[in-house]
């Protein structure tokens, strides 16, 4: 298994003309479930008026089946790399994809157009898992952190427009367009890598797919306390974030009444991160993914606080520019989180990438889906669970580090 130590490099493994391509491409194969999520926010009322889905928190589901599909498919898709390799499965995955998608466009009523975004959550687990897992193939360490904030940096990009996008092709066709725009980027997806991207997991380094190896990689992920703990922080971090994703539409369209201007404010939250990813990839070099991730984490929680006695203060009654302060350093905070988190979890686990790189996504994601869904259904047209959720699960997020920490001062 080949890695860099200091630079990138994609000798014999990638023939991509250049790391710039290959960044590009992994962004984009991250980017399908971002995309999924996105696209579809501006759509979610006319969706739920179809459907006749009653009040604007069951609409939510929209999201959290999505989420549901993805996290039981990473749980597959990781060991199945292991044994099949990296290229393959994600084909497989984008098949998966595309068939969910064309049930989504036929589906009759609402539990089945849930049920068709489980089955599309489900193959878009493998080019998002499978990202990080091709990555940690090729390279270690803070290099690899380094590559996974330029990889997220950009992929954050395209979800930054993703709802302008869904908006523009409401104004052109119904919701069931977008899922055809979803099958078109998929095939994108496809083609590229066929074309372009090696496999990097070579036939020596494979491992049989069984329950057992399953079991043992899950047992081998939560026993090493350092992968734990960056597991659950993740998952921690990604719930807040997940709450105001589900809130999002909530938020901007019912409470501060901004109609098809929606995209626009949600597109800035999208641009802050993606801010953070690049400004991550040069931090984490100079100062230690640790250090970056404590400063993040404090920063977080005092603006949680902060905006909190701000909202007691004005009884609720926030201004939008008061708000998007608050969010967009929120954001930049989750931003310079997400590719460390990632990279630490998976600092003791090198020699069963696949399988680690599935169990960190599919438990993290079950937390956040859980942590998620209860503050996206606590919305009760105020911002106070949104600001509850970043505000506790950062802190709680700052405890499990601690607990990380111990003797594990010198892996970064």
């Amino acid at each position: 298994m080949t890695k860099s130590s200091s630079s990138p490099s994609t000798e014999g493994q990638c023939p991509a003309r250049s790391f710039n391509e290959f960044v590009a491409m992994l962004a984009l194969c991250m980017s399908l479930v971002a995309l999924s999520i996105d696209t579809i926010l501006p759509a979610m009322q006319d969706i739920g008026r179809e459907f006749s889905v009653p009040g604007e928190n069951t609409q939510q589901f929209i999201i959290t089946a999505l989420f549901a599909g993805l996290s039981l498919g990473q749980l597959i898709v990781g060991p199945l790399s292991d044994r099949l390799g990296r290229k393959v499965t994600i084909f497989y995955g984008l098949g998966l994809f595309v068939i969910g998608s064309l049930l989504c466009i036929v589906a009759s009523d609402f539990n089945l157009f849930l049920a068709a975004r489980f089955i599309q959550g489900m193959g878009a687990a493998a080019p998002r898992v499978l990202v990080i897992a091709i990555v940690r193939d090729r390279y270690e360490g803070r290099v690899m952190a380094k590559v996974i904030s330029y990889v997220m940096g950009i992929f954050i990009c395209l979800p930054a427009i993703a709802p302008t996008i869904g908006q523009a092709f409401l104004m052109m066709a119904p919701w069931r367009g977008i899922f055809v725009l979803l099958m078109a980027i998929a095939a994108v997806i496809f083609v590229w890598l066929f074309l372009r991207l090696d496999e990097t997991l070579h036939e020596e380094d494979r491992r049989p797919f069984t329950l057992l190896s399953l079991w043992q990689g899950i047992k081998t992920v939560c026993t090493n306390r350092m992968t734990l703990c960056y597991m659950v922080s993740a998952g921690f971090i990604f719930g807040a974030f997940m709450g105001y994703l589900n809130s999002s539409q909530q938020i901007f369209q019912s409470y501060y009444d901004l109609g098809d201007k929606f995209p626009l404010y949600f597109g800035a939250t999208a641009a802050a991160i993606g801010a953070a990813f690049f400004t991550n990839a040069q931090l984490v070099e100079r100062y230690g993914m640790r250090a970056v991730i404590v400063t993040a984490l404090i920063a977080m929680a005092i603006a949680g606080g902060i905006f909190g006695l701000y909202e007691i203060i004005v009884h609720g009654q926030v201004p939008l520019p008061a708000f998007m302060t608050y969010i967009l350093i929120s954001a930049f905070c989750m931003g310079m989180l997400f590719g460390n988190f990632n990279a630490l979890a998976m600092v003791p686990m090198g020699h069963i990438a696949g399988m680690a790189s599935a169990v960190i996504g599919c438990v993290s994601l079950v937390i956040a889906a859980g942590f998620g869904a209860l503050i996206g259904q606590m919305f009760d047209n105020s911002l106070t669970p949104v600001t509850a959720g970043f505000f506790g699960l950062s802190l709680a997020s700052l405890v499990m580090m601690y607990f990380a920490e111990k003797g594990t001062e010198n892996a970064s």
